[in-house]
């Protein structure tokens, strides 16, 4: 058994006093939550929390735990941070979550700033979901990300907000391919792919339910990770798709009118443990994506204003 996971996971079920709200924190589902806590018991051969309909409470056993446990977990935190640094000869090294589809110039200008940031940050990139983020950052695995919002977690420390209005990339044949901007709603039912409820549940419950206010319900949603994947789709004709501008035979881009869609993007790290370089990359990050992904500072694009066009509700 790995005991300082499950110590990091009792302590943040000690502090919720609530399996759900502890597992949304945590990034997972509820039952592999309390398996686990369950496993912790009959490791240590004692009852950490009393259970009832109505609420939970630590035990006594779980009280004088709690104190202990949260000082494994910092010590456990503290030593792959020293060895980090020393593998790294003394140069900060940072492991770093990023979005499945932020795109190939997107990270080599992120990793070029790390290079040229003074002193030079170290970091290790690797794709992940904003779920599997949160689910690693608080487990201690990662030092930093890049998320979107909702995130749904507690504990972490967030940078300024960016956000993005997508668009809608349409297979080239579609009759909507021919305006020059799409409303919402003239989608109708076509069937939407997009990023899977697991990987981005917060998000993917926000866009749809905006779409739904702007008078589109897909007749089917396609679960969709990998850009690829999806523009295949897309070009297939089996689907519609939101993004940003893409340049690619048999897709065509086509902005929504009056940006209801605006997918929120941060960096993020954990709240406890921001040291200088986890700052560093947090100002690198915002600058990269504002440059180099097209993405505004929240106040600044919740104050642009578009022209709408009624929706014709003829190309269905």
């Amino acid at each position: 058994m790995d005991l300082i996971r499950h110590l990091r996971y009792f302590a943040v079920v000690a502090e919720e006093l609530h399996f759900g709200n502890a597992a949304a924190r945590l990034g997972m589902a509820q039952p592999p939550l309390s398996q686990r806590i369950k496993r912790l018991e009959d490791e240590l051969g004692v009852r950490l929390f009393d259970r009832s309909s109505r609420q939970v409470r630590l035990t006594e056993p779980g009280r004088l735990l709690l104190a202990e446990a949260r000082d494994l977990v910092a010590r456990a935190d503290r030593i792959r941070e020293l060895m980090a640094r020393a593998a790294s000869d003394g140069v900060a090294g940072l492991r770093i979550g990023v979005p499945p589809d932020l795109g190939g110039p997107v990270i080599a200008a992120l990793l070029a700033a790390l290079r040229e940031a003074d002193p030079p940050l170290r970091a290790a990139l690797t794709e992940m979901s904003t779920a599997d983020q949160v689910r690693a950052l608080i487990e201690g695995s990662l030092d930093g990300g890049v998320i979107r919002h909702p995130a749904g977690a507690t504990g972490l420390a967030y940078g300024p907000v960016l956000v993005q209005h997508p668009g809608v990339l349409l297979p080239a044949g579609d009759p909507l391919a021919a305006f020059s901007s799409v409303h919402l709603a003239d989608l109708a039912t076509r069937p939407l792919v997009l990023f899977p409820r697991e990987s981005e549940p917060g998000l993917h419950e926000e866009t749809l339910s905006e779409c739904r206010r702007h008078g589109y319900v897909p007749g089917e949603v396609h679960p969709g990770l990998h850009p690829q994947f999806t523009l295949g789709l897309v070009m297939s004709g089996t689907a519609v798709a939101f993004g940003p501008r893409v340049e690619q035979p048999g897709v065509v881009w086509r902005p929504l009118l009056g940006d209801p869609l605006a997918w929120r993007v941060s960096a993020t790290w954990r709240r406890d443990d921001a040291g200088e370089a986890v700052e560093a990359f947090g100002s690198l990050a915002v600058r990269v994506l504002r440059e180099n992904a097209g993405l505004a500072d929240e106040g600044a694009a919740r104050a642009r204003t578009i022209r709408h066009r009624p929706s014709s509700g003829l190309l269905a």
